[in-house]
């Protein structure tokens, strides 16, 4: 169930692609650290960037470290929509969980909703080896689009916004050194 706080204003915390596409109205919205969360690529998608054959990554928030990323205060006249809009947008299935947080915003910390990884979930890949990552990503491909694409695209905007995750984009480089090898291999065969 989502953590409401009725009648007041609320935060959200965006790691992924709510930073850039949040999709609701909010009041105002700060670079912010979250405690005990790091982002990682740890939802198997079957779907969106994969298929249950052949499943891409995405996002998830998973426990320990912190994560750098956007909060979004929303007005408490809005809370009631955001919620709805949220709930349907992250928790249709059982991937995510909406968890009470505390967050580092400028000159304060508050208290606010994240998504986490529910570590039950179907569609949470654990941890995975830089191998199985790097593969996962370069031959997931879904109604969306490919996994390779979201994380390229998910690493363009998190350097846009002055976040430099360091891990994400080391296996972006893996990937693409990957890539090319195949297509190195796909020419040979051509010849």
């Amino acid at each position: 169930m989502f953590p409401s706080r009725s009648g007041h204003d609320i935060w959200v915390f965006g790691y992924g692609s709510l930073m850039w596409r949040p999709g609701f109205s909010y009041a105002e919205a700060h670079a912010a650290r979250l405690f005990g969360y790091h982002r990682a690529l740890c939802v198997r998608s079957m779907i969106h960037r994969g298929t249950p054959d052949s499943p891409g990554l995405v996002l998830g928030l998973k426990v320990g470290g912190s994560c750098v990323g956007r909060a979004f205060r929303v007005a408490a006249a809005d809370a009631h929509d955001v919620v709805d809009y949220l709930t349907w947008r992250e928790l249709r299935r059982d991937t995510y969980r909406a968890t009470a947080c505390r967050l580092r915003v400028p000159g304060r910390v508050v208290d606010g909703i994240c998504f986490t990884v529910n570590r039950h979930s179907v569609q949470y890949s654990g941890d995975l080896s830089l191998e199985a990552m790097t593969a996962l990503v370069d031959e997931g491909v879904g109604s969306s689009g490919s996994s390779y694409d979201y994380l390229s695209d998910a690493v363009e905007h998190l350097n846009t916004v002055g976040i430099k995750d360091q891990g994400l984009g080391a296996l972006l480089q893996l990937v693409r050194v990957r890539r090319s090898g195949s297509a190195i291999v796909r020419a040979r065969k051509r010849v």
